[in-house]
């Protein structure tokens, strides 16, 4: 049994081993195939935020593998507080063979992984967002191969899913950098602690994003304000004008630079449609990604042999 609250949590290895088997289970897939390799089992899905990627990815993802979910609103779970957490984890264990949260806190995923029994992954909370990060590194690799070496400049917020990249990159040999307004970059904590674990790693930050993409591999951007930001997104929309992937930032870059995004997307805000649109895009395909990335981390966390 393993859990997947962070990317902080598990090994480099790890990290190879689902990006393979999401790799096998994507290309069997394509071909028709669809082994019921979970066939009996049960996915739990309790969401505290709204969601259109995370909650379909993983339901399909654990539909085509032969198994169920059953989906719970915050109310529903019992996560607004009506009975104590420890205990809503210890019942949902009881019926679950895994279970997914998207969450506010951080420390709920981590409680959920101590007392339920059952594998739990971190579909997202406000620090981190390792589902996605794993897509991105596999959408990656799928159009460029072997990652190390590779670049990946992230222009925005310096947010949930910037810090889940960095980490990624750092055990697998990307270069990672970050273009953010000062205030708005990654906690300097972070970086510290992936320096100390990943001595090799290339993590960077810079206020120039014309500078920043110069000759990367991959552009990535996300929205100025996140779920639960909404009352700073006129200030936001203030700080981060210069900080928009349009045509002439993708220039900058160069003709190789494929294009990121995590969705959902504020067309003419963080990218144009110029952008999210164009060849370089790989925005759809990405998308889709998460549900065979999901059945990686699925085969993972319960100790499948493909």
């Amino acid at each position: 049994m393993n859990h997947l609250t962070s990317l902080l949590d598990v090994t480099a290895d790890d990290v190879q081993f689902i990006l393979q088997q999401s790799g096998v289970l994507k290309s069997e897939y394509l071909k028709g195939k669809r082994r019921p390799l979970l066939a009996g089992h049960v996915l739990v899905q309790m969401f505290e935020k709204p969601s259109l990627r995370t909650r379909l990815s993983f339901e399909a993802a654990m539909m085509q593998l032969g198994g169920s979910s059953i989906f719970l609103s915050k109310d529903e779970a019992g996560l607004n507080g009506r009975e104590k957490l420890e205990d809503v984890a210890r019942v949902v264990g009881g019926y679950a063979d895994v279970i997914v949260l998207r969450t506010f806190s951080q420390l709920l995923i981590e409680t959920f992984a101590k007392v339920s029994g059952k594998p739990v992954i971190n579909g997202l909370s406000d620090e981190y967002h390792p589902c996605q990060a794993l897509t991105d590194l596999f959408t990656l690799d799928e159009q460029i191969g072997e990652l190390a070496g590779r670049r990946m400049t992230y222009v925005g917020d310096g947010n949930n899913v910037a810090a889940s990249l960095a980490v990624g990159c750092a055990m697998l040999g990307v270069e990672f950098t970050v273009a953010a307004p000062t205030g708005y970059q990654l906690d300097e904590a972070l970086l510290n602690r992936l320096r100390s674990m990943f001595p090799d790693a290339q993590i960077s930050q810079t206020t120039d994003p014309q500078q920043a993409v110069a000759g990367t591999d991959c552009v990535y951007a996300d929205v100025w304000a996140s779920m639960g930001q909404e009352a700073e997104k006129d200030q936001r929309q203030q700080v981060f004008q210069n900080y928009q992937v349009n045509g002439s930032l993708m220039s900058a870059a160069g003709p190789q630079a494929w294009f990121l995004h995590c969705l959902p997307a504020r067309r003419g805000l963080e990218v144009t449609d110029e952008v999210m649109d164009g060849p370089q895009s790989l925005v759809f395909p990405q998308a889709e990604n998460r549900m065979h990335v999901a059945k990686g981390i699925f085969a993972w966390a319960l100790d499948v042999n493909l």
